[in-house]
């Protein structure tokens, strides 16, 4: 399982609890776009990997949308299920070859991995 990084880890000032507005705008624009795009019909009901592509959509779409809510505080538990996440869709993308299919993914990777390199 890949766990998320802490700024601490990098070499980066102590984690005051707090994130960065940048990145929190970042992950709202990115997680909008999501919001806007078709699931892959494609993927309905498939499973990868041992990963069913509909539940890793709705978890991570869920971790995302709880990590928004709650940016002002520290979210570890919803950051060490975001990193569950991240690995599954680390596992699957290389896997997926329709254009459509593999940016869906992606950005719900890029989304994982934004909020995986907070603190957390």
């Amino acid at each position: 399982m890949r766990l998320c990084r802490r700024e601490r880890d990098r070499g980066d000032p102590p984690d005051t609890g707090m994130v960065d507005d940048d990145r929190v705008a970042a992950v709202a624009r990115l997680w909008q776009a999501h919001l806007r795009a078709p699931f892959p019909p494609s993927l309905r009901g498939a499973e990868i990997a041992g990963i069913d592509m509909v539940l890793l959509d709705a978890d991570t779409a869920g971790c995302v949308r709880t990590w928004l809510q709650h940016t002002s505080q520290r979210a570890s538990e919803s950051g060490t299920r975001m990193s569950i996440r991240l690995g599954n869709l680390d596992r699957v993308l290389p896997l997926l070859t329709d254009p459509l299919e593999v940016r869906y993914y992606r950005r719900l990777r890029d989304l994982a991995n934004l909020i995986c390199e907070l603190p957390s």
